[in-house]
């Protein structure tokens, strides 16, 4: 029992479930998004921005065309308005870390010791 209370308060698993659900929230603001972005295609070219009848050659190809264009939408709302700016903060409040000390700069250091013991 305690192996089991352990994987159930283990911080990735919690980590894990408060991402999967604020990603079904962020879902809606997508998908209302896409939903705007749809609506100005169809202004623009005029007609439903549902592809779903468009036919090439006999093959629907619609609902792909379709789909691919709500994917390309919500890769672009997640680039721009969450991994563009977590990297910008993460940038910012992240320690800037020194490069290792090659090996010159350690015997200059060992050199430094030396010189003031004697």
């Amino acid at each position: 029992m305690k192996g089991f209370r352990d994987f159930l308060v283990r911080g990735n698993l919690l980590e894990l479930a408060v991402a999967f659900i604020m990603g079904a929230a962020f879902s809606d603001v997508v998908k209302a998004f896409t939903g705007i972005i749809m609506g100005i295609i169809s202004k623009i070219f005029g007609g439903d921005p549902n592809f779903n009848n468009v036919t090439i050659a006999g093959v629907n190809v619609g609902q792909f065309i379709t789909a691919l264009i709500a994917f390309v939408l919500i890769g672009t709302v997640l680039y721009w308005c969450i991994v563009k700016p977590l990297a910008a903060v993460r940038a910012r409040f992240q320690k800037q870390e020194e490069p290792p000390a090659t090996e010159l700069d350690v015997l200059t250091e060992i050199r430094d010791l030396l010189s003031k013991q004697h």
